[in-house]
């Protein structure tokens, strides 16, 4: 065999000396679970911005563990099947250490199960529906619970002394979040605060006419009307209510938390009142987000321009795992991914009052976050923040 040459050599102990440099110099994967077409397209399809301003943020600083943050996107619009078929992809080819979503409660029920077993973190942005992350801890969500938001909203309404003595319940029937929120929810709340139910009326999410379902209310005469369905559906039953002469309140939780939903159900919905984990004129920090976040949706040509509390929570998301991959000194290595997977989801877990967007962060038992519920009133076809619920 004929020796190499001391030049050769050289030349190849100095390319195996470099091979570890070249290896930490690679991206940190992250992949994305997206709902940008879809039934849940008015809420999800902003959220891309708001991810991308977030590892835009981080990668100007220099990513993190000297390398940069690369978002990889999968499109599911909203679909369970293609939800699972993102885990897979993300887990096993293209070597994500984390996913950002899904977004709905539908997509959570198929694709978490799918993270648990291929041990992968997967945080939602979105889905609420009770119950979802039970009996697993590589799923986690940046979203609370729509019983404890609806909660929140009758307790507002207690300490306002706001009229809530008879209550009506309307739902939607064909999606998972709406139909728990009317048939488990909503009775267990007003329940709890003594409202007593009079009515309770449902339909289909794509129903066209809810004249009949307004009808039965107008009847009834609630002081207020717990509604559990997408934006959509609380304009076109506002508006009914409107026109048949009921002034009973809606309340909802975060499934209508639509930033131009008072513009859009203008001049009905007037007191329409929600619990949301964002407001975009809290602070300096959300004000910087949301004029950062109208300036790209307006470059993208969205027709919405204002963040959501999605968009908000889909920032956030991004952030902590950033944090987690700086504090667990991931590498994303593949000899070294389950082990990195799991610390990441051993730090999420851990996090208590984690400064953040939205407000101070903790997950609980469930791995549900805690964060502030805020309290806004549709008035005069804007937002109008009314009262806070910190953190328990």
């Amino acid at each position: 065999m004929k020796r190499l040459g001391t030049v050769s050599a050289i030349a190849l102990l100095g390319a195996l000396a470099f091979a570890p440099a070249v290896q930490a110099a690679s991206e940190l994967v992250i992949g994305y679970s997206m709902a940008k077409t879809g039934p849940y397209v008015s809420l999800a399809n902003s959220n891309e911005i708001a991810a991308d301003m977030a590892v835009d943020e981080i990668n100007a600083k220099g990513g993190v563990n000297g390398r940069k943050i690369k978002l990889t996107k999968f499109d599911t619009g909203g679909n369970p099947k293609d939800a699972s078929a993102a885990v897979r992809r993300f887990a096993v080819d293209d070597k994500a250490l984390a996913i950002v979503g899904p977004f709905s409660s539908s997509e959570c029920r198929v694709a978490f199960p799918d993270g648990e077993r291929m041990g992968i973190v997967q945080m939602s942005m979105a889905s609420s529906a009770p119950g979802l992350t039970a009996d697993m801890s590589y799923a986690f969500r940046n979203t609370v619970d729509e019983g404890k938001v609806i909660s929140d909203v009758m307790e507002t309404f207690a300490r306002k002394k706001i009229p809530s003595a008879r209550a009506a319940i309307a739902y939607g029937t064909d999606d998972a979040v709406s139909k728990a929120i009317g048939t488990g929810v909503l009775p267990k709340v007003f329940e709890q605060y003594k409202s007593q139910v009079v009515s309770t009326v449902d339909f289909s999410v794509k129903a066209f006419d809810l004249s009949p379902q307004a009808s039965q209310l107008v009847q009834a005469k609630p002081e207020v009307i717990g509604f559990g369905a997408p934006p959509e559906m609380a304009i076109k039953l506002a508006t009914e209510l409107q026109r048949q002469g009921l002034k009973a309140r809606m309340i909802a939780g975060t499934t209508v938390a639509d930033p131009d939903l008072p513009k859009r159900m203008a001049p009905a919905g007037e007191g329409f009142t929600i619990g949301t984990t964002f407001f975009r004129d809290l602070n300096p920090a959300t004000k910087a987000f949301s004029a950062e976040f109208e300036k790209r949706a307006k470059a993208a040509g969205l027709p919405r321009t204002e963040p959501s509390q999605m968009d908000a929570a889909t920032y956030d998301i991004v952030l902590m795992y950033a944090d987690a991959l700086a504090k667990t000194k991931a590498t994303g290595d593949d000899a070294n991914l389950a082990k990195e997977r799991t610390a990441i989801r051993d730090h999420l877990a851990k996090l208590k009052n984690h400064p953040m967007l939205e407000g101070p962060i903790s997950f609980g038992a469930n791995r549900d976050s805690i964060k502030p519920i805020y309290i806004l009133e549709a008035k005069q076809a804007a937002w109008t923040l009314i009262d806070t619920h910190e953190p328990k």
